[in-house]
């Protein structure tokens, strides 16, 4: 996404390499126009094409929003398409609805706009501040708020149905009041994929730009024990970290670019075995809201392996450049319960941490992009 009228979208594949699409299918730059594409092409010679993939881990969320922040003041490069899953899809509906109110400028202050009313609007609770520890004046966790113990253990024996009766969610309202979804409807040259779990059937769902409302956003962020089943078209979701956090293939098989970006939020490795409850807690929660990308990229570094080695001989294949841009060791010193934490703060802190890490991704491997992969997927992934 550059601006309203030369966004394109049309976007990448399953593996590490994808079937070479007919030439028609393969155009530099896809829109409506091509004269206008063409025009576009040559006026933007040194711009780098990226798709980005946006995982979900609520409040640490924020840490995507900083990343987008870097990447989008960056005029080099252009947005071809965004795929997330609960707070990166809300990061990528509300980023692609600022764009097209405001192009850059727009998605960057609707942004900030969208997380400081996430701030506000749990303000008034003490559940979701961390309480003031005069020895530890950036503990960012919850463990040791009072609200926060007593909601974490009611949670464990009621459900939503009985606690939350009247299905109360504050990003409800929020989300209906920022974004235009009839504007983003309208785009089908803008390509956002919004991952959501059927609790019937436990395959995802990746809603597409033209099914996008507030209860799509709503579903791929519904966690069970928190919030009551989210029905789309009679079919009932839960969060969408669960089976694809986020999913990569729309990526794939849908833009043009052959550089995807994953932002990845919920750290991958631990040096210590978790002993305690809350670590053991910790650390299941972040192996769940992994395993489906885990899952999904070790097939695509499987087919990538096969085709270097000659197996996959019948088809010309296209690479496709992966990327990582995370910071495992400051976000693995944070708990679960961190990822509730809306304390603008802690929010603030964690956009500058995504900001600071993406100005120095972009500093070593910007001239990678659309040459190399900058990531091992089958080192990181299998």
């Amino acid at each position: 996404m550059t601006a309203p009228d030369d966004v394109n979208s049309t976007m990448l594949l399953d593996m590490e390499y994808r079937p070479k699409a007919p030439p028609k299918a393969r155009e530099p730059i896809h829109t409506h126009d091509p004269a206008r594409a063409q025009r576009v092409n040559k006026e933007r010679p040194g711009m780098r094409r990226i798709n980005l993939a946006l995982q979900g881990g609520g409040a640490h969320g924020a840490f995507t929003w900083g990343v987008m922040h870097r990447l989008m003041s960056d005029r080099r490069l252009f947005i071809d398409g965004l795929s997330g899953t609960s707070a990166g899809a809300m990061n990528a509906v509300v980023f692609a609805d600022g764009f097209l109110k405001g192009r850059r400028q727009g998605a960057i202050d609707a942004l900030e706009t969208f997380w400081r009313r996430v701030s506000r609007s749990a303000h008034a609770s003490a559940m979701f501040r961390p309480p003031e520890l005069p020895n530890r004046p950036n503990n960012w966790n919850l463990d040791a708020s009072p609200s926060y113990v007593m909601m974490d253990l009611l949670t464990r024996l009621l459900s939503p149905y009985d606690l939350n009766p009247l299905d109360v969610n504050p990003l409800r309202h929020i989300l209906d009041e920022l974004i235009d979804y009839e504007a983003l409807r309208a785009r089908d040259d803008l390509h956002v994929f919004v991952s959501a779990s059927n609790v019937r059937t436990c395959k995802p769902r990746v809603f597409r730009t033209s099914e996008l409302s507030t209860q799509v956003l709503l579903a791929t962020s519904c966690l069970p024990m928190m919030f009551q089943t989210v029905e789309i078209d009679g079919e009932p979701y839960w969060d969408g970290g669960y089976l694809g956090n986020p999913a990569i293939h729309p990526l794939i098989h849908e833009c043009i670019s052959n550089d995807v970006i994953i932002v990845q939020i919920n750290p991958m490795n631990r040096p210590d075995i978790p002993r305690s409850a809350k670590e053991i807690i910790n650390r299941i929660n972040e192996m769940s809201f992994n395993s489906s990308l885990v899952r999904e990229m070790r097939g695509i570094a499987t087919v990538s392996r096969f085709v270097e080695d000659g197996l996959l001989t019948n088809t010309n294949y296209d690479r496709v450049n992966f990327h990582l841009i995370e910071a495992e060791v400051e976000l693995g010193q944070l708990g679960a319960s961190s990822k509730l934490n809306t304390d603008w703060k802690f929010l603030k802190h964690l956009h500058d941490l995504g900001y600071r890490t993406t100005e120095r991704w972009l500093a070593e491997n910007f001239d990678k992009l659309q040459v190399c992969s900058t990531l091992d997927v089958f080192e990181r992934f299998t």
